[in-house]
């Protein structure tokens, strides 16, 4: 169901919001950053795969011990992008994408184009950052 997209084809407010073309070029865009991910999480799994923790001095086994705990939390945060990644492909498919979960309305073509993870309108984004503030001011 994939269609070629020209290459300089880029989303604008003056075509209907989440037409065909617009919904192909989120996927594909989608697409290639999950592919991202996943190459430059591999490429860091092999990278600690190789590694050496059995380093005589134990300042270079610590350092080196520090430096795998980062890039495994580097690595989950990835995970957790993928995740989102494949959320928002889903909701490509049904039909949902580009809308606001809260308001259900269009989300915008500049924050999908920011953000195409995106669940929530900027509006809605704002409310749910104020209400966090003010929930967590009160711990």
């Amino acid at each position: 169901m994939s269609k070629a997209l020209s290459p300089d084809y880029r989303p604008t407010r003056a075509e209907p919001f989440m037409n065909a073309q617009m919904l192909e070029y989120f996927k594909q865009k989608l697409l290639a950053w999950r592919e991202e991910l996943i190459l430059e999480s591999e490429e860091t799994l092999h990278h600690l795969q190789e590694e050496n923790l059995h380093q005589p001095d134990i300042t270079d086994r610590a350092t080196l011990e520090t430096d795998n705990s980062l890039e495994l939390r580097r690595r989950d945060r990835q995970r957790k992008l993928i995740s989102k990644i494949d959320s928002a492909l889903r909701r490509i498919q049904d039909g949902s994408y580009g809308y606001c979960e809260e308001s259900g309305e269009p989300i915008g073509i500049e924050r999908l184009e920011a953000r195409p993870i995106a669940t929530l309108s900027i509006e809605a984004q704002e409310r749910h950052e104020r209400y966090e503030r003010t929930h967590n001011d009160d711990l």
